[in-house]
């Protein structure tokens, strides 16, 4: 029997911005109707960043071991045990999930519904035998993997991010189709974890990041054994478990015992029936405006499902300006220009606002470039991990994007964001007074290197400074 619900706010989708968003309006006195036909947590803490970066700490220690000679620490070859490094990682997904859990959200007074949820009207959501009548919706349904219309990939056992950290058995050779941020990760983590490990990018891999940035990644995963092949689109994918080969366009074929497929996402669209809601959509994801409103003015959709970046922060923001939008009636604008992103490879690589080659491109012969790079950074150097840089783009004295890969990059980035955010000129990073050593003066000496030929290059300040002297006491 069909049972009815009024609420002021119906929440689809129960990962990291549906979350926010329902706890948020929940504790701020809104009634909330929160969506989940999977897991609670949605893919980043199940499949996603919380797992990969489990398996990538299991792996960092893996490879330390190796590299304690140049320390003055004698080492041996690890000896590797994948079921026990898997484990670490479910450890760590059960550790952060009764953070998402239904009982932690129903205590929160938000009405939890495990199901899927379909528009009937534009106001109207049935999930299983329940009909939800909501005066706003959010969707927060995310994405899940890409699978490219490959012949034979169907019918060949793979793996995706949905399904590898369910592996107890240490793959003898992975194959990894698809040389992106998830791709370079886990080739890295399983090449460390013993593992050979071919990845095949049909264009580039990490095309869309700075040149020389990218350059210095690809250099670290070859010297540790991965072998990365780019302009290499393969056209036939064919096996059994234990025994794949995959079949280049230029013929060469490459075989392994497991195969990873990760040359994307797509936007979770297909059971929310949109047009029955008035709601535009592409491949790619719901149509938004700037307030992230569809074309349905009392549905928003937020995080991968909105068709842009697919970042779990990036979800995270999204859910503030609803929480602003939606319970205040206040608008708010979304802003891609001060939200970050990473791989975590090691070097890590990290990118905020606009790369070298777009701000040359947008801003032209107003553009400065301001570097730093870290062979010159004490800390670093003690440590031995002393390469890699960081590049500041600037126009007008502002930074307009921002490059670093290194280690610790990805924590490096958020003082940046915090910049362009609040538009801060550079001389307040050129102010930051940081704790000595740390990698976190690269960000104080790259906005420092700005402005050094303005001050010690300049004949005027130094006739100025030289005019002084002569009246001082």
């Amino acid at each position: 029997m069909t049972r009815s619900l009024t609420t002021d706010l119906l929440v689809i989708g129960a990962g990291s911005g549906g979350l926010s968003v329902a706890a948020g309006a929940a504790q701020m006195g809104a009634s909330v109707v929160l969506l989940e036909g999977h897991r609670m947590g949605g893919d980043c803490l199940n499949f996603g960043c919380v797992p990969s970066k489990a398996l990538l700490a299991a792996a960092s220690h893996a490879h330390a071991s190796r590299a304690g000679t140049r320390f003055g620490v004698t080492t041996t070859a690890p000896q590797i045990d994948y079921a026990a490094a898997q484990a670490h990682v479910a450890a760590t997904i059960a550790h952060i999930a009764p953070v998402d859990s239904q009982e932690r959200f129903e205590g929160l007074g938000v009405h939890v519904i495990r199901d899927f949820g379909r528009f009937t009207d534009p106001n109207t959501v049935m999930a299983g035998e329940t009909e939800i009548t909501a005066r706003r919706i959010v969707i927060a349904t995310g994405s899940s993997p890409a699978l490219p219309p490959i012949p034979g990939l169907a019918e060949t056992p793979f793996l995706t991010n949905e399904t590898l950290f369910d592996l107890r058995e240490k793959p003898d050779h992975l194959l990894i189709l698809g040389g992106g941020p998830i791709g370079l990760e886990m080739a890295q983590a399983h090449a460390r974890l013993g593992c050979r490990v071919t990845v095949l990018e049909a264009a580039e891999a990490l095309g869309r990041e700075d040149p020389e940035a990218r350059a210095l990644v690809l250099e670290t995963l070859r010297a540790e054994g991965v072998d990365i092949h780019e302009s290499t689109p393969v056209t036939k994918v064919a096996g059994e478990p234990g025994a794949i080969t995959l079949t280049a366009m230029n013929g060469a074929q490459f075989s392994g015992t497991h195969l990873l497929v990760a040359t994307g996402r797509k936007p979770n669209i297909d059971r929310l029936n949109l047009a029955a809601a008035g709601i535009a959509y592409t491949p790619k994801g719901i149509t938004t405006d700037d307030r992230l409103r569809t074309t349905n003015r009392r549905v928003y959709a937020i995080g991968d499902v909105a068709g842009g970046a697919q970042f779990t922060h990036l979800a995270g923001y999204h859910a503030g300006l609803i929480i602003r939008e939606v319970l205040f009636g206040l608008p708010a604008r979304a802003s891609m220009a001060h939200i970050p992103r990473a791989t975590y490879t090691s070097p890590e690589l990290a990118q905020i606002g606009q790369t070298e080659a777009e701000a040359r491109s947008k801003h032209g012969p107003k553009l400065e470039i301001s570097r730093f790079d870290l062979e010159h950074n004490d800390r670093a150097i003690a440590q031995n991990i002393a390469r890699g840089f960081i590049k500041v783009m600037i126009v007008k004295g502002r930074p307009v994007g921002v490059t670093i890969v290194g280690p610790q990059a990805g924590e490096n980035i958020a003082l940046w964001s915090l910049a362009i955010a609040q538009n801060l000129k550079l001389s307040a990073i050129a102010g930051l007074v940081a704790p000595y050593p740390t990698l976190a003066e690269m960000s104080k000496r790259a906005a420092g290197a700005y402005f050094s030929p303005r001050l010690f290059d300049n004949p005027w300040i130094k006739r100025v400074v030289r005019a002084v002297q002569r009246f001082l006491p």
